[in-house]
């Protein structure tokens, strides 16, 4: 594994755990009217800190970008999910909770099932596929499974919505990360005049806006223990499905390999579930707390 790519990954997921408990601090009180809307953004972006967590999730973005077009995407993602321990460790020095027995075993199980999906699956690059009609399937899988978690959202609202919603964002996400290396290999080719004639970064910036909606509407509506374990769960499964399914992305395929691999995503997630579920993760605000609406004003 490259060190740059390591060295950036990390700087990435830094960035963005930071960012996303600055979001949800200003998100939770948000009016409730703006929810799965874009006026809900036009609300948020009057906030101080939530522009300071859409800074840090872009430097995250940027960073994560640069990884990917240095490295493999089933060894970048994996990477990005740390994201939750810099998450916590913000959300820690805010509410002052110590880190106890589910802290310690959500970092253990996260921090080691990375190195064991990384090792055990040692991913590298390949030739990515030609064939059309298999980009747009997973795309359209990927797509499909996001819209129909959205439509089951807008049904539960403030019951199971908000990790409905966050898994959608993270399958978005994770299409976003796949797209992007492709934008990065075509203006590696050939240049802007390559990138802008393909239609990847038009999808990237789409899919970019759409999820953040539907993060900051799941942040909206519910505690970040609610929504980001969702969030950082599905974006590695979506981008790691998306690498090898049409961007060439080889991991060894042996029994013995892809059972450490297996164990190595259950742990990721479980550890996901863990540190999300932690007490020291910001809870919600009364109703009273929430900024009024533009349209009120």
């Amino acid at each position: 594994m490259s060190v740059l790519v390591l060295v950036l990954s990390v700087g990435a997921a830094c960035c963005l755990g930071f960012g996303f408990v600055l979001q949800q601090n200003a998100a939770q009180r948000a009016p409730l009217g703006d929810f799965l809307s874009l006026r809900l953004l036009i609300d948020l972006v009057r906030v101080p800190r939530w522009l300071g967590g859409i800074a840090l999730m872009v430097a995250g973005m940027v960073l994560g970008a640069i990884a990917l077009g240095q490295g493999e995407i089933s060894l970048v993602e994996p990477l990005l999910a740390t994201n939750l321990l810099f998450a916590l460790a913000l959300s820690r020095h805010q509410t002052k909770q110590p880190l106890g027995r589910q802290g310690w075993a959500g970092l253990v199980l996260l921090a080691g099932g990375v190195t064991t999906f990384i090792v055990a699956g040692e991913p590298r690059g390949g030739t990515a596929l030609t064939d059309p009609l298999r980009h747009w399937l997973i795309i359209g899988v990927m797509i499909g499974l996001a819209l129909l978690l959205t439509t089951y959202a807008k049904r539960s609202r403030l019951s199971s919505g908000p990790v409905l919603l966050a898994l959608a964002a993270g399958l978005l996400y994770g299409v976003q990360d796949a797209l992007t290396r492709v934008s990065g290999q075509r203006f590696s080719e050939g240049g802007l005049a390559e990138l802008f004639t393909g239609w990847q970064p038009y999808a990237v910036l789409a899919l970019g806006v759409t999820g953040l909606v539907l993060v900051q509407s799941a942040f909206e509506t519910a505690p970040l223990r609610m929504s980001l374990p969702a969030l950082t769960a599905a974006q590695p499964l979506a981008g790691i499905i998306c690498g090898v399914g049409f961007l060439g992305d080889r991991l060894r395929t042996d029994t013995g390999a892809l059972a450490w691999e297996a164990a190595g995503l259950a742990a990721i997630v479980a550890g996901i579930v863990l540190l999300g579920l932690h007490p020291a993760m910001p809870k919600g605000v009364a109703p009273r707390e929430r900024l009024p609406s533009l349209q009120t004003q």
